[in-house]
């Protein structure tokens, strides 16, 4: 069973579109590009078709792993966080207490995370090592490069 996912409104609607064009549009070309394959001559040594029956097989892969994703989503509202605390959808400023410098990053979902957009993954380490945190606290995340120390400077939306 997987984890909850927790996602915005919108982010639940892309998804569902997403589902909609991989189960129609995405399909058909895949069965179009196996039957076009078939009409090639004999299977056993056809590339094509192999090649059409991987991808339709990575393809209903995908088409699996989204709809298990929306089966556990969870919707949530940005009206009912509690702003005391970083949570998800919480944009955080943060001061990286070695170099000075102060980032601001906002927790989403895994499938909401962007780096370039600031939108950092709340199973991300430093996404965990944030969550719960309030105003003025210290967070010491283990990064690759050893501990990173982030103060909490401000949480808004």
């Amino acid at each position: 069973m997987s984890a909850t996912n927790y996602v915005t409104q919108e982010t639940l609607d892309q998804m569902n579109a997403e589902l909609n064009e991989l189960k129609t549009t995405g399909r058909a070309e895949i069965a179009r590009q196996i039957a076009e394959a078939r009409e090639k001559g004999d299977l056993k040594e056809n590339a094509e078709y192999d090649a059409a029956k991987e991808a339709q097989g990575m393809h209903e892969a995908k088409v699996a792993k989204l709809q298990t994703a929306i089966a556990n989503a969870r919707v949530i509202d940005a009206k009912d966080l509690d702003l005391s605390k970083v949570s998800i959808l919480s944009k955080v400023k943060v001061q990286n207490i070695a170099t000075k410098k102060s980032m601001e990053y906002q927790i989403v979902s895994e499938q909401e995370a962007d780096l370039k957009a600031k939108k950092i993954s709340v199973t991300s380490p430093i996404g965990k090592g944030l969550l719960g945190r309030e105003i003025g606290d210290v967070a010491e995340i283990e990064v690759p490069n050893g501990i990173l120390k982030l103060k909490i400077e401000d949480i808004s939306l």
